[in-house]
């Protein structure tokens, strides 16, 4: 694996992840921290003119540019490790299959292409498509100036629930699933084989690289690892989950070595009971989301994880943690702390060192 050259117990941060994906500790539980350097060493980059916003996104130019000078410019504390994914939006599964993305200045989202079910002979994968192209481009460009200087990626892949959402509005999707249960689920078949084969294409080149395993949850890890997630759920019954995407989220895992869910919003807590009977299923980030309080406020959640033997990825204040470290085991804690400086940065670090 790939050194970064500038960070002296690398190695040691990434076995500390490693054991996290097992519930374990080597030393103590991982904690993450990043801020700004106070001289930073390289000059940030001016920023282009641009005529539109897609346009910005799909300049691979600028985000080669704006990654170098955010890593020489940041400290990476505790186990931080530097990293970047190409990143053309959360729908850029869904894109392969032909489907066009609306850009705005912070997000994408495709236009759904299925009116109704005698189309979805026309969803098909291309390497052809301009999207697959240009995140094939992004990476290998982040590949060729990231060396020993930071880990490049996976992109944000939503399969499953979310890929159907996007071919068809989620609106109708939720009628769909009463009417055509079995068109859905031979759709969901099919996409899953693609995302199998998208999703190792990927992880092979980037293994060859010599990069270890990371995405946009910030885990930088040697296990082979993804991030399910079904944010469409949150529109649907426990009931209709376990029947038509469970069984997808299931296969996921045990394809891997190391899996993630990333459960999103009070509404799709309903689905956590069944998200934890999966067996290979090894961690949860549970994203509460804007206005529903902090990571301190959901400790009963955190607790029902780790009851059913499951991994956490926590982010959280530094004022948070003494009532974070009483109230939870630290094997298998992920926890990513915002700091301002070092000082700060070392005082979480002994807090978290002291967690028994």
């Amino acid at each position: 694996m790939m050194p970064i050259e500038h960070i002296d117990d690398w190695e040691r941060r990434i076995a500390r992840q490693d054991a996290f994906w097992h519930c374990a500790i080597l030393d103590r539980p991982v904690v993450v921290m990043q801020w700004p350097k106070e001289r930073p060493p390289s000059p940030w980059p001016r920023e282009k003119s641009y005529a539109s916003h897609r346009e910005r996104w799909m300049d691979a130019e600028r985000l080669v540019e704006w990654t170098v000078a955010t890593v020489r410019n940041t400290e990476y504390g505790g186990d931080a490790l530097p990293h970047i994914f190409p990143n053309l939006g959360p729908e850029v599964f869904s894109a392969f299959f032909d489907l066009e993305l609306e850009y705005t200045e912070t997000t994408s989202w495709a236009r759904p292409v299925v009116e109704d079910w005698t189309q979805i002979g026309h969803i098909r994968f291309s390497e052809d498509n301009f999207y697959w192209r240009k995140l094939l481009e992004m990476t290998e460009a982040l590949l060729d100036a990231g060396k020993g200087l930071y880990y490049t990626g996976l992109t944000d892949f939503h399969p499953g629930g979310d890929a159907l959402a996007a071919f068809r509005d989620p609106i109708d999707l939720n009628t769909d699933l009463l009417l055509y249960p079995e068109a859905i689920k031979d759709l969901l078949s099919h996409v899953q084989q693609v995302f199998f084969r998208v999703f190792d294409f990927y992880h092979e080149k980037l293994t060859r690289a010599g990069q270890a395993a990371c995405s946009w949850p910030g885990i930088v890890s040697s296990k082979k690892w993804h991030v399910p997630s079904n944010d469409f759920s949150c529109m649907i019954s426990k009931a209709m989950f376990d029947e038509f995407f469970l069984p997808g989220i299931r296969e996921e895992c045990a394809r891997l070595e190391a899996s993630i869910y990333h459960l999103d919003g009070p509404t799709a807590l309903r689905h956590l009971d069944s998200l934890l009977e999966i067996k290979e299923l090894s961690a949860i980030q549970w994203v509460y989301g804007a206005g529903h309080g902090r990571a301190s406020d959901w400790l009963h959640v955190y607790k029902r994880c780790q009851a059913a033997g499951k991994a956490l990825q926590i982010f959280i204040e530094p004022d948070e943690l003494p009532v974070i470290t009483e109230q939870l085991r630290p094997e298998g804690v992920w926890l990513s702390a915002t700091v301002r400086d070092s000082a700060a940065a070392e005082q979480v670090l002994r807090q978290a060192t002291q967690w028994r």
